[in-house]
């Protein structure tokens, strides 16, 4: 069974340009997937060759976009990045929300410390 994990990350940038590279398959496709479509909710994530398809749950515009791996339609996981304004330094925060078997959160975290420093360096935050 998947256990849920959450991660926090703090950026310095705009609300407009983090949802522009965290809510269109062209931003998606700049640090979290080598190149990334979408057809009827449906994103296609592709790295290395492989692909795969995830179910956009929910989107609410400079707040936070959930997607459901359709490979893990068996249980009640999906990933989700939220974003909010810091109130005191009116920096982004990034919260992730993922799901990993308990074997490997720890790899699951790393992975997300990856793409969020891709995320950094595109953004030069």
């Amino acid at each position: 069974m998947k256990e849920k994990f959450e991660l926090e990350y703090l950026f310095k940038t705009t609300p407009g340009v983090l949802e522009n590279l965290i809510a269109t398959p062209s931003g998606l496709s700049e640090w979290f997937a080598d190149d990334v479509n979408v057809k009827n909710n449906v994103y296609t994530f592709k790295w290395d060759g492989a692909s795969e398809d995830a179910q956009l749950q929910f989107h609410k515009m400079n707040q936070r976009i959930r997607f459901k791996w359709l490979a893990d339609e068996e249980d009640d996981s999906y990933f989700e990045i939220a974003t909010k304004v810091d109130p005191m330094t009116n920096a982004m925060i990034i919260n992730i929300t993922d799901f990993a078997e308990s074997d490997d959160i720890s790899g699951a975290e790393m992975l997300w410390d990856q793409q969020m420093e891709k995320l950094r360096r595109i953004l030069g935050a």
